[in-house]
């Protein structure tokens, strides 16, 4: 019990003892004392503290050897502080400040990771997304041969993903609300017609994703709900086009587990259209 105390009294006492050298180093004067100790509070893993200390010099560093440096420090303390949106800002800066800095290639590389780290669910706005795709993409045209390359083409699967996904759960939404007329998208006469639609673009924009048959599970039964609903005039010929849509996409997954539906919709249209 008493080992215990007294090691808890010592913990104690280093911890005042660098949080009272932290404070002073705060209120120093003493650039070079300040950068030295947000390197060693950097590489003993204090990154909050790092950046505290890095935000004030990279301004007094400008013009000197050690500007480079700290300004990628800065970035990297950010990022490994997790506050990855101002560490993608930062690694930008040095990208544009030094485009043949020491450190350029690293930076280039973590400004769509830190937007990578960042990535939003599905459902929420993609902006992060987009700008992670941009900067992978600029990232592998100007160090085609970087070792970092192979890690920023998987990561511009996953997020190519994210996005399909948010395509996906927009139509599935479409398809979801049928018949229900409050939120029909201008220019379209049903939610069936905008799930259509938007799988359709869906496909056209990532035509080799792994969601390809989801997408034209959707198509297929949304013309086919599409054509159930629709007037006496435009029935036939939607009809038909559900039809020729599930003939398509049994040529397509002859093996999917809506085979059963493809083929129920064939028999209904064909008995609206004569054919």
């Amino acid at each position: 019990m008493i080992k215990k105390t007294l090691i808890a009294l010592l913990l104690a006492t280093l911890f005042v003892g660098c949080v009272s050298e932290y404070s002073t180093v705060l209120k120093s004067a003493d650039h070079t004392y300040k950068y030295e100790y947000a390197k060693q509070s950097f590489a003993s893993g204090k990154f909050a503290q790092a950046v505290t200390l890095l935000e004030e010099l990279v301004t007094l560093q400008k013009g000197k050897s050690s500007a480079q440096e700290s300004l990628y420090m800065l970035a990297m303390a950010q990022y490994c502080n997790r506050d990855y949106e101002a560490a993608s800002q930062t690694f930008k800066k040095y990208f544009s400040s030094y485009p043949k800095g020491d450190f350029a290639e690293q930076a280039s590389f973590y400004i769509g990771q830190s937007l990578f780290q960042s990535m939003p669910d599905p459902r929420l706005d993609q902006s992060a997304t987009i700008g992670s795709i941009n900067a992978f993409q600029t990232f592998m045209d100007f160090y085609p041969d970087s070792p970092l390359r192979e890690t920023a083409q998987k990561q511009l699967f996953v997020l190519q993903d994210n996005l399909i996904m948010k395509e996906y759960l927009s139509a599935e939404l479409y398809y979801n609300l049928g018949g229900y007329f409050g939120n029909i998208n201008a220019g379209t006469e049903s939610n069936y017609e905008s799930c259509i639609i938007t799988a359709e673009n869906a496909l056209k924009a990532y035509p080799f994703s792994s969601m390809r048959e989801k997408f034209s599970i959707l198509i297929m039964k949304s013309k086919f709900q599409l054509a159930e609903n629709s007037s006496h005039e435009k029935r036939v010929e939607r009809y038909r086009d559900a039809e020729d849509e599930c003939y398509g996409f049994l040529t397509e997954f002859p093996e999917s587990s809506e085979r059963k539906t493809a083929e129920k919709y064939i028999t209904k249209c064909r008995k609206v259209t004569g054919d």
